[in-house]
């Protein structure tokens, strides 16, 4: 979802008198709440979207707006990047809600957050529409607090990583990560490493942290609004095609995030977020250079 950050601020700029209500995972909602981006979230699951795609018993068609919640049949404006190949739900969607926009989450051949933009209708204002989310204060205080307690004094360069991602082919060996680390770490003695870990990082985490005993804190599953304030913190970042890399883009840490060649259609959005082509999973080691070739420069 942060990669329809420009498309959300689009709907806004669109229609301000509305309240934008975003339908996502509770935890990505309630993140998107605390950044600002929209006014309310509501959990997907909770919307009783099997009513538009479910086929009806006999003489019961009419009954299937029933079953759907009260957030969607009141609604007066929905754009849904689900269903658009199930007729079913195109059909009763825009019955309900007349206008509705049913598209696909993934354009062809063009990075994701440019095809979402194009289905709130945007026109022109891209550069403010790419603008990074500015994290309020309180959690940017509630955040260096964190990080002052882990060891960091607040001054010397600050790097975040996040080694993890949802595939296996989605991650840079962590053998690469540990090599670039060492490297930079050796080129900069004060800097301070903060690595996160989230729910399947483990193995990622316990083998760069292992191999960079005294110089790493982990940060293990914080909230996403701490961890946006953490990020807000960071001198730069370097993390995998996943959504903590996509978040730090979006609260303007400067990053470097690894792709695979077929992967680049969900680059960030953000113009100081440099996304760059790694073999994944297997290291091929003159990518280590080019990774710390692209990050020294940030942290210097």
């Amino acid at each position: 979802m942060l990669l329809a950050i420009p498309a959300l601020r689009a709907a806004r700029r669109r229609w301000p008198q509305d309240t934008l209500i975003l339908a996502a995972q509770p935890r990505i909602g309630r993140l998107l709440v605390a950044l600002g981006v929209v006014d309310r979230a509501v959990d997907f699951e909770a919307l009783g979207l099997d009513a538009l795609f479910e086929i009806e018993p006999a003489g019961a068609e009419l009954g299937w707006p029933a079953r759907c919640a009260d957030d969607l049949r009141r609604a007066t404006r929905v754009i849904a990047w689900i269903g658009s190949r199930e007729p079913r739900f195109v059909r009763r969607l825009t019955s309900l809600v007349p206008g509705a926009v049913v598209a696909p989450s993934v354009g062809a051949g063009r990075p994701v957050w440019e095809h979402l933009l194009d289905t709130v209708g945007a026109t022109g204002g891209g550069r403010a529409l790419c603008e990074p989310v500015v994290v309020q204060s309180a959690l940017v205080d509630e955040a260096r607090g964190a990080l002052v307690d882990e060891g960091w004094d607040g001054r010397v360069p600050l790097l975040v990583m996040h080694p993890g991602a949802g595939g296996r082919g989605k991650r840079f060996a962590p053998a690469g990560f540990s090599a670039v680390i060492e490297r930079v770490a050796a080129a900069l003695p004060q800097l301070a490493i903060v690595v996160h870990q989230g729910p399947a990082d483990a193995d990622a985490v316990a083998s760069l942290s292992g191999r960079l005993a005294g110089r790493v804190v982990v940060l293990q599953e914080p909230e996403l609004p701490l961890l946006a304030g953490v990020l807000s913190h960071a001198t730069a970042y370097l993390g995998n095609d996943s959504g903590v890399s996509h978040l730090a883009a979006a609260v303007g840490a400067r990053s470097v995030v690894l792709f695979g060649a077929d992967r680049m259609v969900w680059r960030p959005w953000a113009s100081h977020a440099a996304p760059l082509v790694v073999a994944m999973p297997i290291l091929d080691e003159p990518d280590v250079a080019r990774v710390e070739g692209a990050l020294t420069p940030l942290l210097s």
